[in-house]
């Protein structure tokens, strides 16, 4: 059992804290809002620390799972962060949906020091998280992540080195750009079957059956065909992840038509007052004119 710093609880971060403490690793929280570090304690025991740098020191695995590039530097740089609280000889494990370039740069900032760093972004949704059943795509060193790897799959049913560091976020990055793809499919399909005269459900139910099946038809048609948005991961953080993936490709001149449409798609569901609201809710652009 490890010696473990988990930075940041929110909806992603709280449930994998959790099981990675219930499967009997001793487990210290950091969350900028105390008061969500104070429930985490009273829901799964284990303690809470006021920095970064207290949650890490003496760890021998330090996890973070924050919002986006700054946050993730902020909770792991300066005076008070894990870096400067962590021993050599740990390993750094990063589930925030973050940039490439932000990995290669801890990445090389943590190695400097004797610290190893794995760029760790997960797939899978609150959901994935609450029932231990995440993807997680890994980038850094092979040692370091033959450290991490065991821990990891306290919460994951999936876990994989996908190259040097980078490759983890690069590789999420892929996965969010089929995933925009899949939702506007989904989003027009049901459309157009509504707007045909017929049975959106009845539809969905004999083409689920076929070369249109998705994790998204399966999971994600009954509540769009309801108008109900509130089941998991939201269209802001999509839209900042896009964003991500958008900035990559203009590095390697990839060609991302689609993603950059449904981006803006995306922008269109933010002005109906859907920023909260899942990815799913694509559709809402073309129920709610």
């Amino acid at each position: 059992m490890a010696k473990i710093a988990f930075l940041g609880l929110g909806v992603m971060g709280f449930p994998m804290a959790g099981h990675l403490q219930t499967k009997g690793h001793a487990v210290t929280v950091f969350n900028r809002t105390s008061e969500k570090a104070e429930k985490w304690v009273a829901a799964f025991g284990g303690t809470a620390a006021p920095t970064p740098r207290l949650a890490a020191a003496g760890q021998d695995l330090v996890f973070t799972c924050v919002g986006n590039d700054d946050d993730l530097r902020s909770v792991i740089l300066g005076p008070e962060g894990a870096l400067a609280g962590v021993e050599k000889g740990a390993v750094l494990v990063d589930h925030t949906t973050a940039s490439a370039h932000v990995a290669r740069e801890l990445h090389e900032i943590a190695k400097d020091r004797g610290v190893g760093f794995v760029d760790a972004p997960v797939s899978g949704g609150q959901a994935g998280a609450e029932n231990g059943v995440l993807t997680v795509m890994c980038g850094g060193d092979p040692g370091d992540f033959a450290r991490a790897e065991s821990t990891i799959a306290a919460y994951a049913k999936a876990c994989r080195l996908m190259g040097p560091s980078g490759s983890g976020q690069l590789t999420k990055m892929v996965n969010q750009i089929c995933i925009a793809g899949l939702v506007q499919g989904l989003s027009e399909g049901l459309h157009f079957a509504e707007r045909a005269g017929l049975d959106p459900s009845a539809v969905v139910e004999v083409i689920s059956k076929g070369a249109a099946q998705s994790w998204q038809m399966d999971n994600r048609s009954k509540t769009m065909i309801a108008g109900e948005f509130d089941f998991g991961f939201a269209v802001n953080w999509m839209r900042k992840d896009l964003a991500i993936c958008l900035d990559e490709a203009r590095r390697n001149e990839a060609t991302l038509p689609v993603a950059a449409l449904v981006d803006q798609f995306y922008a269109e569901v933010q002005a109906l007052g859907g920023g909260r609201w899942d990815t799913s809710s694509l559709i809402a652009r073309l129920t709610r004119r």
